[in-house]
């Protein structure tokens, strides 16, 4: 693969989010952007040379599942505490800078986990707010003693230090999580340390977002160059192709791959509506035969991420030679554009030293010999960050909210090998469930609804008074933000009665439909 600087918005300071072993360090940068700063997530391994190099406007140090005096535990290197940055502590974080800084951390034996009652003593991150209110801990070690010049302003049952500041040192910590919902004023206090304590200032935004990506973009490709796009109809792809094609103009063309593996109507919906939309070139690749091939036989979920991945990219390279026949002689096709986000590199195992939980079909699933150079232009952006890009850009409603649909398609929502036989039996039920989901105006209270069939599984039932042994099909409706956590949407019964009975009657080796009523964590949003 060609190394690249890639076209991402990198213009702000960043604050870095200085991942311990958190469960929630995506989140927290997550709460950062919320308060219209740009943020990233650095593993606590970078080196001081490293973070400097970043021009950080703050550093945020996570929460994580160590104790500051077990063997092995994640360091604070001092050397940070004195680049003049300014510097909020979370939970472990928290612990880790007053143990670096000349605190006290004991292990006082009483645990605080879930939902405890906070003591306000003044400060600027809880002024105004009630003298006693909830917030969510998950703790066993605690503070008891603050750094020299830092002024104690909260504490709970089992936390006599909760919350410090400096105004200073412009550094301040919290015991608890105000990262999570849990916590209802974590939001603000987050924020009342970016903009009063670190002086921050809140300016990030859909329209300069868009304006950065767009000069990035230009700068990566180039005067005269050429890139194709992997348009798959959702809106990552849609808004990457969207932001390259206001960079470049005609010098982008846009294929989209029908590899088989769509819902009912896919292909058509995107030919119809993106086209309409942008005015972009749109080249359509018919390469079922080809995936479904590469695919025979496969059931382990990380080698068919793998095999689609890898196919995609031979497919655009075949590609290739359809879009050079318009462009002037002599002309190249060198950039690949993708929809890739910051949820994707994460889970891959990317940006921040994190354990890969799945590879997204474009990131851990691209094959080393890919001959383009990547644009990558969303990389960094949250979806409903890539939602306002895209409105900005002028893009319609109809493609901005569009449900998530994953790029390696039915494909990973099949448990087992993937068949023609088995993408139309899950075809049928998905295009059922949609419908009447859709019929029941729950479109936008849904971030998205996959529909799972257990090709693996078996089942007995009974249909037209005769035994059956089909196949049980899932539901998986999930509400979210971002994708980084999810909790599953209650569905009315009537519409899922609705939608079991004509499943288990219009699809045949159908026999039961059930409903996965898992959060993530610890699920994932798609089974595979």
């Amino acid at each position: 693969m060609t190394d690249s600087k890639q076209a991402t918005a990198t213009n702000h300071r960043p604050v870095l989010v200085v991942d311990f072993g958190a469960q929630y360090a995506q989140l927290i940068a997550r709460r950062v952007r919320e308060a219209r700063i740009y943020s990233e997530v650095v593993p606590h391994t970078a080196t001081v040379e490293e973070i400097r190099a970043k021009n950080p406007a703050a550093l945020v140090l996570s929460g994580g599942p160590s104790s500051v005096y077990a063997e092995g535990a994640p360091e604070l290197r001092p050397e940070l505490l004195d680049l003049g940055i300014p510097v909020f502590g979370i939970c472990y974080g928290f612990q880790a800078m007053t143990h670096a800084l000349g605190g006290t951390v004991a292990n006082t034996g009483d645990r605080e986990y879930g939902r405890t009652d906070l003591n306000v003593n003044g400060g600027v991150l809880h002024d105004g707010l009630e003298a006693t209110h909830k917030v969510w801990m998950s703790h066993g070690d605690a503070v008891h003693a603050a750094p020299e010049g830092f002024t104690v302003t909260a504490s709970s049952a089992g936390a006599p230090v909760a919350a410090f500041e400096c105004a200073e040192r412009s550094m301040a910590g919290v015991q608890y999580h105000p990262e999570v919902l849990h916590s209802p004023h974590g939001q603000e206090v987050l924020t009342r340390f970016l903009t009063e304590i670190a002086g921050i200032e809140q300016n990030w935004t859909a329209a300069n977002i868009a304006d950065e990506l767009v000069e990035a973009v230009r700068a990566q490709i180039g005067p005269e160059g050429r890139a194709i796009c992997g348009l798959s109809g959702g809106v990552d792809s849609a808004v990457a192709a969207a932001l390259v094609q206001r960079a470049i103009g005609d010098r982008l063309t846009c294929v989209f791959v029908d590899h088989g593996l769509l819902r009912a109507g896919e292909r058509e919906q995107v030919e119809r509506d993106f086209v309409a939309a942008t005015g972009a070139k749109l080249v359509t690749v018919h390469e079922q035969d080809a995936f479904l091939s590469k695919l025979a036989g496969v059931t382990d979920p990380e080698a068919k991420r793998k095999a689609i991945g890898a196919e995609f990219i031979r497919s655009f390279e075949r590609a290739v030679a359809g879009v050079l026949e318009s462009a002037p002689e002599g002309s190249s096709v060198d950039f690949l554009v993708q929809g890739t986000l910051y949820p994707d590199v994460v889970e891959s195992g990317g940006g921040s030293g994190t354990a890969n939980i799945k590879s997204h079909h474009n990131v851990g699933g691209l094959p080393d010999d890919v001959e383009f150079e990547l644009v990558e232009p969303l990389r960094l952006l949250f979806k409903d960050e890539v939602r306002a890009v895209g409105r900005q850009l002028g893009l319609p409603q109809e493609i901005v909210s569009r449900q998530p649909f994953p790029g390696p398609g039915l494909g990973i929502r099949i448990i087992g090998e993937v068949t023609a036989e088995r993408l139309e039996t899950l075809r049928a039920a998905d295009l059922i469930a949609r419908t009447e989901l859709t019929a029941a105006g729950l479109d936008e209270e849904i971030w998205q609804c996959p529909v799972v069939l257990l090709a693996d599984v078996r089942s007995v039932g009974v249909q037209g008074d005769g035994r059956t042994y089909g196949h049980p099909v899932v539901l998986r409706p999930v509400s979210s933000e971002d994708a980084m956590t999810a909790d599953w949407t209650r569905i009315p019964y009537d519409v899922l009665e609705r939608i079991s009975t004509r499943i288990t009657n219009e699809v045949a080796d159908v026999n039961r439909v059930v409903l996965d009523c898992t959060s993530k964590p610890p699920g994932t949003i798609e089974w595979e």
